[in-house]
């Protein structure tokens, strides 16, 4: 089961994204015999956690918000494909997101992106189905 680590910035960065095989070769149909299968993730487990460590005095120090859509291929990333909406994160909490397991095609993607101070890590698992 992969695993991937990143640290949550203020611009889109992609959390995952199944490989496409239409950009690697130029023209692709799924349903062509000789052309590479579609390819499907089961995204398991996303955990998104505050590093700030909590101040017991200013407890709103360190606390920070952020975004997470899940973008079809060829799709751009707006506010229909937004799954989390400006989540506040408590200094030392941390978010877990797998309730729902979510299926992803080729060329889908989870797009994260937080606010300043940018005090977040995210964790994706997945296994390919």
């Amino acid at each position: 089961m992969p695993i991937r680590n990143l640290l949550i910035t203020t611009t889109d960065q992609d959390l995952v994204q199944v490989p496409d095989p239409y950009k690697a070769i130029g023209t692709w149909d799924p349903l062509d015999p000789l052309d590479p299968p579609a390819r499907r993730y089961a995204v398991t487990n996303i955990l998104v956690c505050n590093n700030e460590v909590p101040n017991i005095i200013h407890e709103e120090a360190g606390t920070t918000n952020f975004d997470m859509h899940i973008v079809k291929r060829n799709e751009a990333k707006g506010d229909i494909n937004k799954v989390v909406n400006s989540l506040q994160m408590p200094s030392g909490e941390t978010f877990t997101f797998d309730s729902e397991k979510i299926v992803l095609e080729s060329g889908d993607r989870i797009v994260i992106v937080g606010d300043s101070p940018t005090n977040l890590s995210a964790t994706v698992s997945w296994l390919e189905v």
